[in-house]
């Protein structure tokens, strides 16, 4: 004989039906429907704060024209970025100070040649922002991640509360089974 739940069992009336199966339906409603409002929420906040910080940041950073004074090596291979090299550049500051650093430039440059840095608003070398594409990505990455979690920490938070009724259960059915058992003969063993 096999045992079919229908759905919506707990909702049913009947006369064995104990109130915490009611409390344990309203609290996984409650627990799936917060979850994916939650998810849904902290997701798209968390993607269009980190989109924005990261465009943001774009903003703050501008392209100068510099000279290399040393030529670039060619980087090993082992592991790290291998189409980029780092260098000791020189590029004049706002201020009309001459200012040096080493930056990533193309591997293989000689020194004397031009190349592209990018400075943050206080003339410091800073790496190249990400585009939009990048931004996105990043945005709609850290979006999901946050959403999974804001969703799995209200599931767990619902999976608490059905625990702690199964314990309230099983001790009420303990009670009862202490009070009503022994009316129905005497125990064996």
């Amino acid at each position: 004989m096999t045992v079919t739940r229908r759905l919506g069992w707990r909702l049913r009336r009947s006369p064995l039906r104990r109130r915490s199966y009611l409390v344990e339906a309203w609290l996984l409603f409650v627990t799936w429907t917060l979850a994916v409002a939650a998810a849904v929420a902290v997701g798209v906040v968390t993607a269009s704060a980190a989109e924005r910080d990261i465009n943001g940041l774009r903003a703050q950073r501008h392209t100068v024209s510099a000279v290399l004074t040393e030529n670039a090596d060619q980087p090993v291979a082992e592991g790290g970025d291998v189409d980029r090299a780092w260098a000791t550049v020189r590029w004049s500051g706002r201020d009309g100070k001459v200012r040096t650093g080493v930056a990533r430039v193309d591997p293989g440059s000689r020194a004397g040649s031009p190349v592209e840095v990018w400075l943050d608003t206080e003339d410091r070398l800073v790496p190249e922002p990400s585009t939009p594409e990048q931004a996105e990505l990043h945005g709609a990455v850290l979006g999901t991640v946050a959403a999974l979690l804001a969703g799995a920490v209200v599931v767990l938070a619902g999976w608490g509360g059905r625990v702690c009724l199964e314990r309230r259960r099983l001790a009420q059915w303990d009670k009862e089974w202490a009070g009503n058992g022994p009316q129905w003969g005497h125990k064996t063993g």
